[in-house]
C-alpha cells in the first residue's frame, strides 16, 4: 500500500492518491471531514483557518460507500486560491513578482530549498507548508477506518505547550476530557495556563511548540520485523512522525528516561494466562520490542518546535543583494500543537495499516478479516 500527495499551499487543490487498499473496506466521507475539521481547530490557529473549511471529495476507488480495490483519489479545495489565482497560475500569465520572497525565513525550508532546486523561494514554501498535512489527514483517515473495522483504536493528546505541562494522569475519564477540550490536554489547569501563554506569545509576535502523545490500542503482536533495518515498526513510525512539519524528536514508551534507569526498571516482565496468551506486566517499551509490536498499546511521543514564522522576524540575508535584513512574514499560527496531534494520529494510522497489510496480505477486506481473526485465535491458544 502506498500514497502520493500533490498541491501547493495557495494552489487550487490538494490531491491524494492511495493504491493498495483492499476492496470491501467501508469508507465514510463524513468521517474524513470530521478529522479534517479537528485539524483546523485550536486556540493558537491563525487567519487561514477562518478561510478554509476543509472537505474531501472522493473521486475514484470508492463505490456505494466501499473501496473497490482500485486507486482512491482524494481532493481538497483550497478556498484561499481565489486570492492567489494570478500569483499561482500555471501558465505564463502568472504574477511572479508581487509575492516574491527574497528574504528566506529562519527555521523554514526557504533557503535550503532555493539553493537545492535553484528556484524562487515561493516555489519552496508553497509545497513545504504544513497545509500539505490536510491531505495526509484525509489519507490517514481512510487507513484509520480500516484499522477501526479490525478493532484497533488510535488516540492522541497534548502533553505540553511551551513550558506548560499536563498533570492529569491516566484515569477512566481522561480521554473523554481530552476529546472535549480544544487543547486536547484533559487538564483544565494546564489548559488555562496554555491560553495565557498563547496570549503572551501572540502579543510578542512569538510562537510555541509542545509535546504530543499518540496511543494505538489493541494492536496485535508481530507487526513489523526484526529481520531488516527498514522493516522495524518503531523505525517506520518514527520516520512517519518526523516527516510531519516541525517535528524534531520522537520516543517510545519510557523513551529518553530509559537511559536514566537500571535495566530491571526498564524492561517489561512477561506473563501468561490461559485463553488470553502472553502479555507484558508493564509497558515501558511502548508496545514495540525488536522492531515488532508486542501486543501492548503502542505509545509514542513527539516534540514539535515552535512554528518558525514569527511576526517579529529574525535576521536573515537577501538572496540577491546579500544585504542583511529581517525575514519576510507569511500568515501563520501562534501555536498548532493540538492540530498537529490530529496529523500525527493519522500518519500513525497509515503506517500501522501498511504493517497490517504486510502481515496479512489481502485483496479484499473479507480475506483480511478472516486472517486477522485466525491470528487472534492462534495468539490465545499458544
Amino acid at each position: 500500500m502506498r500514497f502520493l500527495t500533490a498541491g501547493e499551499s495557495h494552489g487550487p487543490k490538494l490531491i491524494g492518491i492511495i493504491e493498495g487498499l483492499p476492496a470491501g473496506v467501508a469508507i465514510r466521507q463524513d468521517v474524513i471531514d470530521e478529522s479534517l475539521g479537528r485539524r483546523q481547530k485550536g486556540p493558537g490557529r491563525g487567519g487561514r483557518m477562518a478561510i478554509e473549511q476543509d472537505r474531501v471529495q472522493i473521486l475514484s476507488g470508492v463505490r456505494g460507500g466501499v473501496s473497490t480495490g482500485a486507486p482512491i483519489t482524494l481532493e481538497i479545495e483550497n478556498r484561499d486560491f481565489a486570492n492567489w489565482s494570478q500569483i499561482m497560475a500555471v501558465g505564463e500569465e502568472a504574477d511572479l513578482e508581487s509575492r516574491k520572497v527574497a528574504a528566506p525565513r529562519p527555521g523554514h525550508a526557504d533557503l535550503t530549498g532555493a539553493l537545492k532546486y535553484r528556484t524562487d523561494v515561493r516555489n519552496i514554501l508553497e509545497r513545504a507548508s504544513a497545509r500539505e498535512t490536510a491531505m495526509r489527514v484525509a489519507v490517514g483517515s481512510v487507513a484509520r477506518q480500516l484499522l477501526s473495522a479490525l478493532g484497533v483504536n488510535i488516540r492522541g493528546r497534548v502533553l505540553s505547550v511551551g513550558d506548560v505541562r499536563v498533570k492529569a494522569a491516566e484515569s477512566p475519564g481522561l480521554w473523554e476530557d481530552v476529546q472535549a477540550s480544544e487543547w486536547a490536554m484533559g487538564d483544565p489547569e494546564a489548559e488555562r495556563a496554555a491560553n495565557e501563554l498563547v496570549s503572551e506569545a501572540r502579543a510578542k509576535g512569538e510562537s510555541l511548540g509542545g509535546v504530543i502523545e499518540i496511543q494505538a490500542l489493541k494492536v496485535p503482536p508481530g507487526l513489523g520485523s526484526h529481520v531488516q533495518w527498514d522493516r522495524k515498526l518503531d523505525g517506520r513510525l518514527a520516520q512517519a512522525v518526523l516527516s510531519v512539519q516541525a517535528m524534531k524528536g520522537v520516543e517510545f514508551g519510557l523513551g529518553f528516561e530509559a537511559g536514566t534507569r537500571f535495566g530491571s526498571q526498564v524492561h517489561d516482565p512477561i506473563d501468561y494466562r490461559p485463553g488470553v496468551g502472553f502479555r507484558r506486566m508493564s509497558n515501558h517499551a511502548g508496545g514495540i520490542e525488536g522492531g515488532m509490536s508486542n501486543g501492548e498499546s503502542i505509545i509514542l511521543r513527539a516534540v514539535m518546535k515552535p512554528i518558525p514564522t514569527l511576526y517579529h522576524p529574525l535576521p536573515t540575508v537577501h538572496l540577491e543583494t546579500k544585504k542583511k535584513l529581517t525575514a519576510s512574514v507569511e500568515r501563520s499560527d501562534v501555536c498548532a500543537v493540538p492540530a498537529a496531534r490530529v496529523v500525527l494520529e493519522h500518519v500513525v494510522a497509515w503506517t500501522l495499516t501498511e504493517a497490517v497489510l504486510e502481515k496479512f496480505p489481502a485483496d479484499s477486506f473479507a480475506e483480511l478479516q478472516a486472517a486477522w481473526d485466525n491470528y487472534q485465535a492462534y495468539l490465545k491458544s499458544v
